[in-house]
């Protein structure tokens, strides 16, 4: 896709953040790629173990990805809780194989849990991204802002074992709008300066109501912040689709999907497939 398609959105696109006190270029969409170290993320294919955790990361730089997001918490519905202990023996030995080896990447730590985003930047992480949009644990907010961390912002209600029974919504759309407008003002009021907004497509939302967001995406750009889209092989592609997560057809549905997102705005994909993210964008 060329990128003249996004000059198209109602709203300009914001064009970087700052990441390690530099500047980090958002003019032109970048790929974000997932890496799980957990034994149940939704997605098989996107687990991890102490084995193959670089070869994995090192396949996905040379695909094209920019940012890697480690995960060591599996947010799907039904997922098994898990302590902060766990969390960290999973998510920092990680975060340093994978600083050391690759010091240029920009390590993205995707966790709601303020201890565990805190050690996880000491040891190398650079963004927090953060499902509960700091809902669940408010203090990720003064850690974020004690160390000028880049903030993903997502949209959620409720915890990842509650969510999806919290799907009513008077105006999905204007209650978003309110919910991100009020927690860009709290983080900004703390001092954090680079805010990612993420819709959250699949957290405590109906399929219906996922493609509704989705065809409504380019009006998020109203609050000024960068938008990361997280639709990689998700249920309201397989679902709609009757495949499973790891069929060829949920991959070319994920491809039309974010090719859409990239038309309404999106600056930063987060995906398991990166080659055909980047190619989207190339």
């Amino acid at each position: 896709m060329q990128n003249s398609k996004v000059e198209d959105t109602k709203f300009p696109r914001n064009s970087s953040i700052r990441v390690r006190d530099m500047l980090f270029d958002l003019s032109t969409p970048k790929v974000m790629g997932i890496v799980n170290v957990t034994p149940d993320s939704f997605y098989s294919e996107s687990r991890t173990t102490e084995g193959n955790l670089l070869s994995i990361v090192e396949k996905m730089l040379n695909e094209g990805m920019q940012i890697v997001d480690i995960g060591g918490y599996s947010s799907r519905p039904g997922a098994t809780n898990i302590n902060v202990k766990e969390e960290l023996n999973r998510v920092i030995p990680a975060i340093s194989v994978i600083q050391k080896a690759f010091p240029e990447l920009i390590i993205s730590l995707d966790t709601f849990r303020a201890e565990v985003a805190k050690q996880g930047i000491l040891a190398g992480a650079d963004i927090i991204n953060d499902i509960s949009g700091f809902s669940i644990e408010p203090e990720m907010v003064n850690v974020v802002a004690k160390y000028h961390t880049p903030y993903v912002l997502m949209h959620m209600r409720g915890t990842p074992e509650t969510m999806q029974n919290l799907t009513d919504y008077d105006s999905i759309f204007n209650e978003m709008i309110l919910y991100f407008s009020q927690k860009i003002d709290i983080l900004q009021q703390a001092g954090v300066k680079d805010i990612i907004i993420d819709p959250g497509f699949g957290f405590s939302k109906t399929i219906d109501q996922n493609y509704y967001l989705l065809d409504h995406l380019d009006d998020f750009l109203i609050l000024g912040k960068p938008l990361l889209v997280g639709l990689s092989r998700k249920s309201m592609i397989y679902k709609r689709m009757n495949t499973k997560p790891e069929d060829r057809e949920t991959l070319d549905g994920t491809i039309a999907l974010n090719k859409i997102a990239l038309q309404k705005g999106a600056s930063i994909l987060r995906v398991h497939d990166v080659k055909e993210a980047f190619d989207l964008i190339n």
